[in-house]
């Protein structure tokens, strides 16, 4: 199967979304280290494994229906916050955009007929569902929390028992 044009440079976009993904988490979990939060850098260490994860997901569909990954700029990431609760606002606003980008290409492979993307892309609709509701609930814990550092080292804590684990290999 050959994928067309327009949406082999659509998952191209995705691919590279998903590296920056990566690249950004991996920076927030830099910054957490240098907040001697461990746990929290540890969360977003297990974040940027599952972007590259999903980044391997898209490259290796891509390679499948004889496409190929185009170089793209890489985004930047951001390397300085105000607080824990800013890292995960971003972090959540971030994701919606993933999710938005997702949805358009989704969209795309319909009006194209290509039933073997749409197909491909469900898993990653329910990924981001998941992904959404985890940085919501973040956003909220910490918004509970306010300044209180006894209940920053607790949730500190509670994320450095994050690992990733490698599922959906349905995709």
């Amino acid at each position: 199967m050959k994928i067309s044009k327009n949406i082999e440079t659509l998952l191209n976009e995705q691919y590279h979304m998903e590296m920056s993904s990566g690249l950004q988490y991996m920076a927030m979990a830099s910054y957490f280290l240098t907040q001697e939060l461990n746990g929290f850098a540890n969360f977003f260490v297990a974040q940027a494994q599952e972007e590259y994860f999903h980044a391997q997901k898209h490259f290796e569909y891509i390679h499948t229906v004889d496409g190929r990954i185009s170089p793209l700029a890489i985004n930047q990431a951001r390397a300085e916050f105000e607080s824990p609760l800013h890292v995960f606002e971003l972090s959540l606003e971030y994701e919606c955009e993933v999710s938005k980008s997702i949805c358009r290409l989704t969209q795309t492979a319909m009006q194209e007929q290509d039933y073997a993307t749409h197909t491909f892309l469900q898993w990653f609709i329910k990924e981001q569902i998941e992904e959404e509701s985890l940085f919501q609930l973040m956003v909220r814990k910490l918004k509970l929390i306010g300044k209180d550092p006894a209940a920053l080292f607790f949730m500190d804590d509670e994320l450095s028992k994050r690992k990733f684990v490698k599922s959906g290999d349905e995709a």
